[in-house]
């Protein structure tokens, strides 16, 4: 077997799932990805496609979405087989803390001469406990950018080369921790790139297709995602990656871009090999309006016929949408105004303050358009909210399913299972009506091992106990699937499923409460091992409303065809 440079491996959430006996409940259901948090970030892209570049080989294998699908999956017996030359596990979302450490140990234990590297943004924030009190973590790269210093360790290593010049690197020497200056902060991002040949490469070269998909069920599914920018101007009180949250973690104290031709090129790259969605997080108009306009211009040039799918952060003007109608055959977009109600909207300070009036204004407009598909979502376990204002929510989204146009949909879900590292909320949770229940990795990697995901949630509000706000979730989300079922969103087929999903979680849930001791009622948890995803997949939601369901038909053959033979002739 041929030594690979850098190892790459996305852990579950928790490292034992196959064996343990938890409700996670529906902290997943907006995502793409199961209750075990399978998508990888899309660092591992850039980080593989800048390495390759360097001269070195990279192999990307999704752990968690290994162990999901094959129960004979043996993780310590896979690592065995493996010969690399260091090994990079990340620690990018906080519910990973507990399978990232555990994978580390299995890697440790298997290779104890590899050098172990996390990096993510959760890793940032606690560099200095992973590095100090886990002997299994080798290193901390901090920050939002590490495709360099990651190269620079890596050659270090090899050569033998001194690590103090590194930046952003986190190390240990003498048992003492050395942290290096997070001086690395690129002011352009041209310089990275989602290679998708890369992945196909990978597949044929390690005969491997499950540990390169990004998350379960993408075939079907295969939504990809472009990164225009770093950073944020907004200062929502929740997110960890708001601009307070990127001074202080990042040293990013605003966004940086890639160029219109440098984004607009990774889109044509990706439609060369895919007509699937992609998605482009972030806001373009946080660049302005000429930024964004230019990188629509040069999008259009390509000729791509995709579906782009753009996240606004506050209402986008009418105008931008129709100048998008205009050049781009195929487009949606996504909005969080997180509530209805003004009150809890404005008390997330920094959230874009708009209200509904302005918001509605642009929905309509927007359903004027040839615009494919609008998602609207909502959150429960923000600060003044309690369970009347979660229900006026739902109310709220049956007016605007009232509009009459499918089109236009819109989700709700809880706040969790984790409070962001680095968030405003985070960091003064009494100042914002929070109160914090886990501050270490330590106490994280605990609370994931409880028997439900009212016993995971590490805060609770002013306004709402954890008892309470899983009481909001659920009755939230059978009153709005009550709405999607009267308005036609769904069918009464996929609404009744929907509904007892949620039946049977509260009579899981229920069980598990009747204990007072701190264990599992014996019953619940022979029903629920190994069934985490029949009482916590599609709760608040059928996830497949998520999707644009696709298949086979989305990939575009001919292209693959070609790489995976100048793969198998390399």
């Amino acid at each position: 077997m041929k030594v690979v440079d850098l190892l790459l491996l996305h852990p579950p959430s928790v490292y034992d799932f196959r064996q343990q006996s938890i409700l996670y409940g529906p902290v997943s259901d907006m995502v793409p990805s199961s209750v075990m948090f399978e998508i990888y970030p899309i660092g591992f892209l850039t980080m593989a496609g800048y390495l390759k570049q360097q001269g070195m080989r990279v192999r990307i294998v999704n752990v968690a979405l290994r162990m999901l699908t094959d129960p004979a999956f043996d993780v310590r017996e896979f690592l065995a087989a493996q010969r690399p030359a260091a090994i990079g596990i990340d620690l990018h979302w906080m519910p990973h803390c507990h399978g990232a450490i555990e994978i580390a140990r299995l890697a440790k234990a298997v290779h104890p001469d590899v050098p172990v590297i996390f990096g993510g943004l959760s890793a940032t924030y606690y560099h200095e406990e992973l590095v100090r009190d886990y002997p299994e973590i080798d290193f901390v790269l901090r920050g939002d950018s590490t495709e360099p210093p990651l190269h620079q360790l890596l050659v270090a290593l090899r050569d033998g080369g001194p690590l103090d010049a590194i930046p952003n690197l986190v190390w240990r020497e003498g048992g003492q921790v050395r942290t290096n200056p997070l001086s690395y902060v690129p002011r352009s991002l041209d310089y990275i790139d989602v290679h998708p040949e890369l992945l196909i490469e990978m597949a044929i070269r390690h005969r491997d297709i499950t540990g390169v998909l990004p998350f379960r069920g993408w075939l079907s599914n295969p939504t990809t995602m472009v990164l225009p920018l770093k950073g944020c101007a907004f200062q929502c009180i929740t997110c960890g990656s708001s601009n307070t949250t990127c001074a202080m973690m990042t040293g990013r104290r605003k966004p940086v871009f890639r160029s219109p031709a440098n984004l607009a090129a990774n889109v044509a790259a990706i439609g060369g090999f895919s007509r699937g969605p992609i998605v482009m997080p972030g806001d373009l108009l946080q660049g302005g309006r000429k930024y964004a306009e230019a990188c629509i211009d040069e999008m259009a040039a390509t000729g791509a016929d995709n579906e782009i799918c753009f996240e606004f952060f506050d209402v986008p003007p009418v105008e931008f949408l129709r100048y998008i109608d205009a050049r781009l055959p195929n487009w949606s977009f996504e909005i969080s105004p997180e509530s209805h109600d003004r009150v809890v909207r404005h008390a997330m300070e920094g959230q874009a303050g708009y209200e509904n009036e302005a918001m509605e204004h642009m929905l309509r407009e927007a359903l004027k358009l040839d615009c494919r598909r609008i998602d609207v979502f909502f959150m429960i376990g923000l600060p003044q909210q309690d369970h009347r204002s979660v229900m006026e929510t739902v109310e709220y989204c049956g007016e605007l399913f009232g509009w009459g146009d499918r089109r236009l949909q819109c989700f709700i879900s809880p706040m969790g299972p984790f409070l962001d590292p680095g968030s405003q909320i985070f960091e003064q949770p009494e100042r914002f009506g929070y109160r914090k229940l886990a501050h270490t990795v330590k106490e994280h990697r605990e609370l994931l091992l409880q028997p439900s995901w009212e016993h995971i949630l590490n805060y609770e509000t002013e306004w709402m106990t954890r008892s309470q706000l899983v009481d909001a979730t659920y009755d939230a989300a059978e009153r709005l699937n009550e709405l999607k079922r009267r308005h036609g969103y769904i069918s009464p087929r996929r609404a009744d499923g929907v509904a007892q999903g949620i039946a049977e979680a509260r009579r899981l849930r229920a069980r598990l409460r009747d204990r007072h001791d701190g264990r599992m009622d014996p019953r619940a948890a022979e029903e629920l091992h190994g069934e985490i995803a029949r009482f916590s997949h599609s709760t608040v939601c059928d996830k497949r409303e998520l999707f644009w369901q696709r298949g086979l038909l989305s990939f575009r053959l001919p292209a693959i065809g070609r790489v995976v033979l100048q793969t198998l002739r390399g």
